[in-house]
């Protein structure tokens, strides 16, 4: 009796493992697939306006000034909690020298969530709200927070998501750089 309990739980654990493969599981076209639909480094990101929580209307993608970071975030997403000080941190530090905006990406995100975040992380850079999902789908997002990192003219230098403070801060002065 004790081994055909045994072979029960082996015979079980296959099979489980056999339907996850099969449905859960990175297989190379769906890797391959996922990697066609991310923006390509070193091209031109979408351009578009969105509106901010000030108001005002932001661009983002095309030519300007200086370079930017845009930050596709939620309210109810735990890693955007964590990294939201070092965002703030890196804003401050390097204000003026880059732009970073911040797109809340979740459409059923209410207003009241969106300003509690804002609040409790005392964001001062601006907060854009994408209200139609509109920004999420032309960036391809697929979870967040998720960071692109973009040049003068508008081309994507790198994709990025939670980072080590340090790490963050390396990765902005780069961009900064890349003004230059």
């Amino acid at each position: 009796m004790r081994k055909n309990g045994m072979l029960l739980v082996v015979v079980l654990f296959l099979a489980g493992l056999a339907v996850y493969q099969h449905l859960w599981a990175p297989t190379a076209s769906s890797q391959a697939a996922a990697a066609s639909n991310r923006l390509a480094v070193s091209q031109p990101v979408p351009q578009m306006s969105l509106k901010g929580m000030d108001g005002s209307d932001y661009k983002l993608g095309g030519t300007r000034d200086k370079p930017l970071m845009i930050n596709f975030w939620a309210s109810w997403c735990g890693p955007c909690h964590e990294e939201a000080p070092d965002l703030r941190q890196v804003y401050d530090r390097y204000k003026g020298k880059f732009d970073l905006y911040a797109v809340n990406v979740t459409k059923d995100d209410s207003m009241g969530l969106v300003r509690s975040f804002v609040k409790q992380h005392k964001v001062e850079f601006p907060v854009l709200l994408d209200s139609k999902g509109e920004a999420a789908a032309a960036y391809r997002i697929l979870f967040v927070p998720t960071s692109y990192l973009i040049d003068r003219q508008g081309r994507l230098l790198e994709v990025i998501h939670v980072l080590p403070a340090e790490e963050l801060d390396k990765k902005i002065r780069r961009l900064i750089d890349s003004a230059d």
